[in-house]
C-alpha cells in the first residue's frame, strides 16, 4: 500500500483507498502496533511460505514488521495526511512503549532502540522482538527527518517541505553538509496548515524551499 504512494506509480484514488485500509485495518492503537497484515495465518490450508511457521501474530505472521511499517509514515506524509503520519510514527517510537511500568512489562525490550518486530496476538501482544535492528532504525530515522520534518537532500540541493501534525507549532534544525552549517526554522502560520520556513533568518519561498548546497 505504501509503495503505491512512494513510487508515484499508483493512481491517486486507489492509493488513497489503500492507505485508508491501512489506517482502518492495520493500525492498532490499542496494541500500539502497525500490523503487516490481518488476520494472521492460523489454520488456513493455503501455504504462504515460511511466515506460517511463526505463531499467529508473531513477527511476519500478522505482527508488526517495523521495516515496512515505517514506509506507512513516509507515504502518509507524502500524501499530506500529517496527523495520520504523526500518529503512526508515535506508535513506532520505542519510547512510547515504556512510558510506565506496566507498558515496560508488556514490551520487554529496550525502549531506546528500534525492534525488527512487535507481536500482535494473545499473551504476547505488544511484546518487542529482535531489538537493535538497524534496518528498521534507519528507516524510522528517515521517516522522522524526511517525512515529518520534510528535510531531504537531492543531489546538491536541500529541500524543506514539512508535514507537521496539527499539534506542532514548528521546529528548528541545524544542518551541516560539507562543512557548511545552515540554521533552519519552521513556524506554523496561525490558524492555517501552512508553514513559514526561514534559512539563517531569511524567509524561503516555493513549495519545496530548495536550498543549493554545492
Amino acid at each position: 500500500q505504501s509503495w503505491s504512494v512512494l513510487s508515484g506509480e499508483g493512481e491517486d484514488q486507489r492509493s488513497t483507498q489503500a492507505m485508508d485500509a491501512v489506517m482502518k485495518h492495520l493500525v492498532d492503537e490499542e496494541t500500539g502496533i502497525i500490523r503487516l497484515f490481518t488476520p494472521p495465518f492460523k489454520r488456513s490450508p493455503q501455504n504462504p511460505g515460511y511466515i506460517k511457521a511463526y505463531p499467529p501474530g508473531v513477527r511476519e505472521n500478522g505482527g508488526q514488521y517495523t521495516h515496512a511499517a515505517t514506509w506507512v509514515v513516509l507515504a502518509l506524509a507524502k500524501m499530506g495526511r500529517n496527523d495520520d503520519a504523526w500518529k503512526c510514527f508515535s506508535l513506532l517510537n520505542p519510547v512510547n512503549h515504556a512510558l510506565d511500568r506496566q507498558a515496560s512489562e508488556t514490551y520487554r525490550v529496550e525502549p531506546y532502540v528500534v525492534t525488527a518486530d512487535v507481536y500482535g496476538e494473545d499473551a504476547y501482544a505488544g511484546r518487542g522482538g529482535w531489538s537493535w535492528y538497524t534496518g528498521s532504525a534507519g528507516w524510522l530515522y528517515r521517516a522522522a527527518v524526511e517525512g515529518i520534518l520534510g528535510i531531504t537532500r537531492i543531489n546538491g540541493t536541500l529541500h524543506i517541505a514539512p508535514s507537521l501534525p496539527e499539534t506542532w507549532d514548528g521546529f528548528s534544525a541545524r544542518i551541516t553538509i560539507k562543512g557548511k552549517v545552515r540554521e533552519v526554522s519552521v513556524k506554523r502560520t496561525a490558524g492555517s496548515p501552512d508553514v513559514e520556513v526561514s534559512l539563517d533568518g531569511k524567509p524561503l519561498t516555493g513549495k519545496d524551499r530548495a536550498i543549493p548546497f554545492d
